[in-house]
């Protein structure tokens, strides 16, 4: 099987690129083996032009921010595509096209793999240019760590821990890839 872990986001606009921030902090602080291969790119926010990765996937994993209805900042969503909570809406993030429009069109050209999203309310979005992270994305981002690596567990991902890089550290130093 063949796993995506796709993190989305501008990272120029702090916590709206948290989803870019937590892929990095997955490719830097783990290693994945066993009999499925798993993938962690930097979606960015080119949401459409990522249609053609999305449907070379078995499953995929987004991380992303996400806006809510009476939103809790840091709150962290766990669902399935196939069932998005109606509080959330994606809207009000710096992406290019919403992943959501992205993800919908891909299900209508009946491509779309299974697909599992973890989305934090930011508090910080397309304002100033800046690598700081709000205090509750980074407190949200332990949980949304937590739940990245166990719904790779559950799919038989072997997932071992190699380093313990800081999400700030990897959030200052996006903009040059990892």
């Amino acid at each position: 099987m063949n796993i995506l872990v796709l993190g989305i986001g501008n990272i120029l606009f702090g916590d709206e690129g948290i989803g870019v921030h937590l892929s990095n902090l997955l490719k830097l602080n783990y290693a994945f083996s066993g009999e499925h291969k798993v993938d962690i790119i930097d979606g960015g926010t080119m949401a459409q032009l990522l249609i053609p990765i999305i449907t070379s996937y078995d499953r995929v994993l987004i991380l992303d921010c996400v806006s809510v209805e009476n939103n809790e900042i840091g709150e962290v969503y766990y669902f399935d595509f196939d069932n998005v909570p109606d509080c959330i809406t994606w809207a009000g993030s710096a992406h290019e096209v919403e992943m959501l429009q992205t993800l919908k069109l891909t299900q209508l050209l009946g491509d779309l793999p299974p697909v599992k999203i973890i989305g934090i309310v930011p508090e910080v979005i397309g304002e100033d240019t800046a690598f700081k992270l709000s205090d509750e994305i980074l407190r949200a981002s332990v949980l949304a760590e937590r739940l990245a690596i166990k719904y790779l567990q559950e799919l038989g991902v072997q997932v071992d821990k190699v380093a313990c890089k800081d999400l700030q550290q990897i959030a200052n130093f996006s903009f040059k890839g990892y």
